[in-house]
């Protein structure tokens, strides 16, 4: 069992950057592929990156690719999405996962899902 929490997100100005974090619980954690999702009012969950379990292979959505770099830290059960040049379509409430995803971009594939954290990009 693995418990998720994201911290991080709050009201950023265009072209800002922002991190988030993802806490979480359990001793399994490194042994999970951890991947970052978000969704915006009206829009279906998106993916957005991820990393693998332990040899940190990473996966962006296109649109994110040389903005958004995704991270871990195993020893701190700490997984972390680092975002740059934020526009106000990066707008969403952003979750973190866990699980054994055979598909990084597949919600399907993640057992344990974070609350989220609202990320909000205006001027």
């Amino acid at each position: 069992q693995v418990q998720l929490t994201e911290s991080g997100g709050r009201l950023v100005q265009p072209g800002g950057s922002l991190g988030l974090s993802c806490a979480a619980s359990g001793r399994t954690f490194s042994s999970y592929g951890v991947g970052w999702f978000r969704q915006a009012p009206g829009n279906e969950r998106e993916f957005v990156a991820a990393i693998s379990s332990t040899d940190g292979v990473t996966y962006n959505l296109d649109a994110t690719k040389g903005r958004f770099t995704v991270a871990r830290d195993n020893s701190k059960n700490t997984a972390y999405l680092q975002m740059h040049r934020l526009e106000a379509q990066d707008t969403a409430v952003y979750y973190c996962a866990a699980g054994y995803a055979e598909v990084p971009a597949s919600a399907d594939g993640y057992n344990y899902w974070g609350q989220g954290t609202q990320v909000t990009v205006s001027s």
